[in-house]
């Protein structure tokens, strides 16, 4: 005897993808009033409250535009708050510029960013900051000027390495093809 219905539902794989049905798939539309937008931005109906409001992005940006953040604190509170805030996210701001890289443009490496704190310069310090900066440090921690001392000799040792290779890194990019 034949079956009253046919199924595209056999074999395998499934004719239909995993998850999938034919039943419509239902929509939250934005909890404002007459609009019709899908509602896929929860907002808060009160603070501290798991109740949600759905809105459309238009409606979302509009209820968020009056929020403000530091309603109900005194002036030390918010300095406060904010100050904790800029301390957690100090890494963003530190390396917007180039994705997680951290300071500087990006065109150092991570043995040229160590030699540039071995030379007490900056990320972004130029060529010339480097050799007077060298000159500087070599001079101080010179074998000649501290004769005996074992720990400026290990310093002029990383001070000399250092500027190897900030200089090697330079010659690399001026000679570098266009």
């Amino acid at each position: 005897m034949a079956r009253p219905t046919r199924s595209d539902n056999w074999g395998f794989p499934r004719w239909g993808g995993y998850g999938s049905s034919r039943e419509a798939t239902t929509v939250r539309l934005c909890d404002r009033h007459g609009c019709e937008e899908p509602g896929k931005c929860p907002a808060p109906k009160a603070p501290n409250s798991p109740e949600r409001w759905y809105f459309c992005q238009t409606h979302a940006a509009e209820y968020n535009k009056g929020w403000d953040y530091f309603a109900g604190l005194s002036a030390e509170e918010a300095a406060a708050r904010e100050a904790d805030e800029r301390r957690d996210a100090g890494g963003f701001s530190q390396s917007k510029h180039n994705s997680w890289a951290g300071p500087g443009d990006g065109t150092r490496s991570r043995d040229e960013m160590r030699a540039l704190d071995v030379l007490e310069l900056e990320p972004d310090a130029d060529f010339e900051a480097v050799r007077v900066a060298w000159r500087r440090l070599a001079k101080a921690s010179h074998p000649d000027v501290k004769p005996g001392d074992a720990e400026a000799a290990t310093r002029f040792q990383a001070i000399q390495a250092a500027y190897e290779v900030l200089r090697t890194a330079e010659e690399r990019r001026q000679w570098k093809p266009a």
